[in-house]
């Protein structure tokens, strides 16, 4: 393994990261935010919601424009983006400011994401073997650290732009700098990567435009898959505190403590789920996962008290975790010759997911309960096995009918981050 693509797969970890902790220290100060700008109980949903729909906005627009920058430059410049954004949210004044910040940060997420999972994707087929769950996992890390921060913040009763400005100030230079070794196919097939590698170069890589078509009936299984997931993860994290207090009886403070334990198990799970890809699989992986996912949903619909309520919620993020990186890499293998395409419009699905979850478990919970609004989740997350055998490695499409050599096999001896 080359020194470009290890500086690279670090450099674009470290992206990962700081998204995680750029997206935390919004959500989680969603009370301060309402306080702030005066926004109504009635009025916050739509603000909310109009984040979602902007990044899948976002997400589109980066599918087009990569067609004439490269993935690692729509990254480079989108992260300072988010979080400016976020600064701004955090120092205006008036809820217009606060409608203009959101809808910046919104579309410039749906831009940052869609990138960084295109440079994933892209090396972990330089690398050969499962990677794209690490990136994840450096989600989860920043997720962890900005919620962390968040508590700081509200602990201490500082002002928003107060809890946000160092972090903008350290986080942003940091970013810029690493974004330096950001890696794209076209670089690697510059310095000659893939001809090292086993992949094809040149005019047959030409032939292969990864912006090229891709046929929505095959992405489709990934997409309900992603959607799922993100049904899941948007009932932890917006219906955990409230499920634990009202529905199992505890108290306010534990109420805090399920998304806690949510993120940690989702942060081990994915630290560890490359390992699992490479052994056993991804339909292997996949379909553990989704019965984990499962089996954690049933427990917490069905606990008679708070601690057995977060064990669920802890079989939830063992489960969960593993979906949305697989089905991003699943992509990939799909479209090698389109993953940036695949991967812009299979994002958008990430945010459908987002905008189903939480309504819908709120109204199921209002018209019929709680306990048995977690059952519908835990029925849709079962999609994925259904359609687990989306995640098997497509054939060589250069003839032959075997898979793409691997770059573990192709360079023994040499060793990866």
């Amino acid at each position: 393994m080359t020194d470009v693509l290890r500086r690279g797969r670090a450099s674009l970890a470290f992206a990962f990261l700081v998204q995680g902790v750029a997206f935390a220290l919004l959500v989680t100060r969603i009370p301060a935010i309402q306080d702030r700008y005066g926004v109504s109980d009635a009025l916050l949903p739509a603000f909310l919601a109009a984040v979602p729909v902007l990044a899948g906005i976002g997400s589109v627009a980066t599918e087009r424009l990569v067609k004439a920058v490269p993935p690692s430059r729509v990254l480079r410049w989108s992260q300072p983006v988010v979080l400016l954004a976020l600064l701004g949210v955090g120092a205006g004044e008036h809820m217009a400011g606060l409608a203009v910040a959101l809808a910046v940060f919104g579309l410039a997420v749906g831009a940052l994401d869609a990138s960084m999972n295109m440079l994933g994707v892209s090396l972990q087929r330089a690398y050969g073997r499962s990677i794209m769950l690490s990136f994840h996992a450096a989600y989860s890390l920043g997720g962890i650290a900005g919620a962390s921060l968040a508590w700081v913040g509200a602990h201490g009763q500082l002002a928003l732009w107060v809890s946000y400005l160092p972090v903008v100030l350290v986080l942003m230079p940091a970013a810029l700098i690493g974004s330096r070794w950001y890696v794209d196919q076209e670089q690697r097939e510059g310095r000659g990567e893939d001809r090292r590698q086993g992949h094809v170069s040149g005019p047959a890589a030409a032939s292969e435009d990864r912006t090229g078509p891709v046929a929505f009936r095959l992405l489709l299984p990934l997409c309900l898959v992603m959607t799922v997931a993100y049904i899941g993860d948007s009932t932890v994290s917006n219906w955990s505190a409230k499920y634990l207090q009202d529905v199992l009886g505890s108290s306010e403070q534990m109420a805090t403590v399920p998304y806690n334990v949510y993120m940690v198990t989702t942060l081990v799970g994915r630290t560890i789920g490359d390992f699992g890809v490479r052994r056993f699989g991804a339909v292997a992986v996949v379909r553990v996962g989704a019965l984990v996912a499962a089996a954690g949903f049933a427990v917490v619909a069905g606990a008679p008290g708070e601690w057995v309520g977060m064990l669920g919620f802890t079989l939830l993020g063992l489960g969960l975790c593993v979906l949305v990186p697989q089905t991003f890499a699943a992509a990939g293998r799909l479209f090698p010759g389109a993953s940036d395409v695949a991967v812009a419009r299979l994002n958008v699905f990430n945010y459908v997911g987002f905008l189903i979850g939480s309504p819908l478990v709120g109204v199921l919970g209002d018209v019929w309960s709680y306990r048995g609004a977690m059952l519908v989740p835990m029925v849709l997350v079962l999609v994925a096995l259904v359609y687990a055998r989306s995640f098997a490695p497509e054939p060589d499409r250069y003839g032959g009918g075997h898979e793409r050599p691997r770059t573990a096999d192709v360079g023994r001896g040499s060793h990866g981050l």
